[in-house]
């Protein structure tokens, strides 16, 4: 039983980091074709996320809050969700793969892998199922927070997303920390 972990959400002004942990099957006839979510299309994503969910021996999504992440800092926040997510597992793995170049405190054998969503199926599909959560969670925020365009840009720097700031200060759901929303207050 081999967990991939991975996470989506670091680098933006806004929002929770999301990780998740999947133990897929060796059954599982997508195996092979889970990439990096960030280079799979939208509707192909969706698709997969689904089979995953359904196939899947075992997967957890977990998160870090914005008020987290300004209080530990984005890595240590990052650990902590990530933590959670094999910590969630129905199953408990054997070993645990993590996409980049740090684990968690884990309780199991883990490795890091840098790349490990292109390489690592688990991993992959994790990053699959985590991206699809967090694109969920910013469309709320969007309308949650009406103006800052959430759905649009997902938090992440984007001019549009800095005129937002201009024009109506940060809101409960930016990360204080970091620098861009630390300056406008």
């Amino acid at each position: 039983m081999l967990a991939g972990v991975d996470e989506v959400g670091r680098g933006p002004w806004a929002g929770p980091v999301v990780t998740a942990a999947v133990i897929l099957s060796p059954h599982d006839p997508y195996l092979g074709q889970y990439r990096d979510s960030k280079r799979v299309a939208e509707k192909k994503r969706l698709k997969l996320y689904h089979h995953i969910r359904k196939h899947a021996v075992a997967y957890t999504v977990s998160m870090a809050t914005v008020e987290e992440i300004d209080h530990l800092n984005i890595l240590h926040a990052t650990m902590l969700a990530m933590r959670r997510s094999v910590e969630g597992l129905a199953v408990r793995p054997l070993s645990v793969l993590v996409d980049g170049n740090r684990i968690p405190d884990l309780t199991m054998p883990a490795e890091a892998i840098v790349g490990g969503d292109d390489l690592v199926q688990e991993i992959a599909a994790a990053s699959i199922i985590a991206k699809v959560v967090r694109d969920r969670l910013m469309a709320m925020l969007d309308v949650r927070y009406p103006g800052y365009q959430f759905a649009r840009h997902k938090g992440y720097g984007t001019k549009v997303h800095m005129e937002a700031l201009h024009a109506q200060g940060p809101c409960d759901a930016h990360r204080r920390s970091f620098a861009p929303i630390a300056k406008l207050l």
